[in-house]
């Protein structure tokens, strides 16, 4: 069935994208939270009666969700909220967050407490238990410990080392242009496969092959930069040759043009799309 092939494409595409969400602390509760906002998103934007947007019965209809959570949905985008920032980041970060702010946990001056490993009351353990839902408690523990946020002392209690929890210190920009970079391509191949789309195809192409050698790998790498450079100057003077003076027509239409050229090099995945 052809919904068997889309699911294991999509399956294919997010591993490189769960991959990065991993490394930056996002835990699969937000991307549901996300996955909820653009299915309802879209489904009300695509989907609706002469311009209007789908009833929430219809969005339950296409997305599976109930209509309460559609409608819970719709109220947060139509407020401008994320599902992602409603959530106050991953399990980790409420725990160290806990720590210092509940009074169980912390001293009279906001400062966290050295706790016992386990107890009743103002324990590691039932910090975990209050802020840490229902992830086990052992792969918190050795998570913190691995990132340096919490130390064990001799009489069997432990110390926050750290407020928060930050996984990176990528530069924002370059994380929205990771977004914009895959939402592009994707737009694309969604319109070219589009089969009641009217529009003209647009380009989209790719050269590839799966018996290279890895020594191979810096000759193709300078090659491509240096091409693509290249390549990347021309369609730039181009667009901007083409580019609407605002000054003289600050109401006219406008679009967003453009390609992106990108490297491909896969090794952990390969084979995965047989």
């Amino acid at each position: 069935m052809l919904k068997e092939h889309v699911i294991h494409s999509c399956r294919y595409l997010l591993l490189p994208v769960i991959r990065f969400l991993l490394k930056h602390g996002v835990t699969w509760s937000e991307f549901g939270e996300m996955s909820k906002d653009a299915y309802v998103a879209v489904a009300r934007q695509d989907h609706g009666i002469q311009g209007r947007p789908t009833n929430n019965s219809r969005v339950a209809m296409l997305t599976g969700l109930s209509r309460r959570e559609v409608a819970r949905v719709r109220d947060r985008l139509l407020d401008g909220e994320s599902g992602a920032g409603s959530l106050q980041g991953n399990r980790i970060s409420r725990v160290l967050s806990g720590w210092h702010t509940d009074s169980e946990f912390s001293d009279d001056h906001g400062q966290p407490k050295d706790l016992p490993a386990t107890g009743l009351t103002g324990s590691f353990s039932r910090l975990l238990k209050r802020y840490a839902g229902d992830l086990p408690h052992g792969a918190i523990r050795k998570e913190m410990q691995q990132r340096g946020l919490i130390e064990e002392l001799e009489n069997d209690h432990l110390r926050a080392l750290k407020r928060d929890y930050v996984y990176s210190n990528l530069d924002p920009e370059i994380v929205r242009q990771m977004g914009l970079a895959l939402h592009d391509h994707a737009a694309t191949l969604e319109h070219n496969l589009d089969e009641g789309n009217a529009a003209a195809p647009r380009f989209e192409g790719m050269a590839d092959n799966v018996r290279i050698s890895p020594k191979a790998l810096r000759t193709f790498q300078d090659l491509v930069q240096a091409r693509g450079f290249s390549f990347l100057e021309e369609v730039d003077a181009w667009l901007s040759k083409n580019e609407i003076d605002e000054t003289k027509d600050a109401d006219a239409r406008t679009v967003r043009l453009g390609v992106g050229v990108y490297l491909i090099h896969d090794e952990s995945e390969q084979g995965l799309m047989q």
